[in-house]
């Protein structure tokens, strides 16, 4: 595979079961860096975790409820604090961003947030589920549909090492959300959170997964190759 084929195509890679946080960490770290180094392809990496609260760069201790005790890690992205959860889909995208990759300019990470954000809005859209971005929240937001509140189904939280992203995107398909009460949810404390199954119970992870791989070549414009 030469270099300009890889911007053609991204791997993409789901793992089954619940993937240690630790674990993630390490990996992403050690991709990041073989992909400045040009020995990786970028990748998409979609898994689940067990219950951990993770702390970005922002997050502040009064933020840390923890009523269950769940392991909790220093995550070293953007943001503050974020639970994760089985029922509960992470992307982690590690791509190198001093190339164009769609709608993503060189070097603009607020192009790179956008596009994230986007890519979240558009694969929910193909599972009937309108969200939408506003000023000021983190995230990717609904209505939910039994409270009639716009509430949270999506988070973001990126790294960038040597102008190679990590971490990523994360979305609620049908994860406890009483977990989320451990925290106050990004910093934001007047609004709750909401998953896909609260619209549609029979949505599967699946289901989202699929969504996100054939809404990502509008944003950035390689198409998804199952490595």
């Amino acid at each position: 595979m030469t270099r300009d084929e890889i911007y053609e195509e991204i791997l993409w890679t789901s793992s089954p079961g619940l993937t240690p946080y630790p674990d993630a960490l390490a990996f992403m770290e050690e991709r990041a860096r073989a992909i400045h180094q040009g020995t990786a392809a970028p990748l998409v990496w979609l898994v689940e975790h067990p219950p951990v609260f993770t702390a970005g760069t922002s997050a502040k201790e009064a933020d840390l409820y923890n009523p269950h005790g769940y392991p909790t890690y220093d995550a070293g992205r953007g943001g503050q604090w974020t639970y994760h959860g089985p029922g509960q889909r992470l992307g982690y995208v590690m791509m190198d961003l001093t190339k164009q990759n769609g709608t993503v300019p060189p070097r603009d990470l607020r192009a790179f947030v956008a596009g994230l954000e986007g890519w979240m809005i558009d694969a929910l859209a193909r599972l009937g589920v309108t969200a939408f971005t506003r000023e000021g929240r983190i995230g990717v937001w609904t209505v939910d549909p039994l409270s009639g509140l716009e509430a949270k189904i999506g988070a973001l939280g990126i790294r960038v090492s040597r102008w190679v992203s990590w971490h990523g995107v994360s979305i609620n398909v049908n994860p406890d959300l009483n977990d989320f009460d451990g925290i106050v949810p990004c910093g934001i404390r007047e609004f709750g959170v909401t998953s896909l199954q609260r619209f549609d119970n029979s949505l599967t992870m699946k289901d989202l997964d699929d969504a996100l791989a054939a809404a990502w070549a509008a944003r950035f414009g390689s198409s998804p190759q199952v490595a």
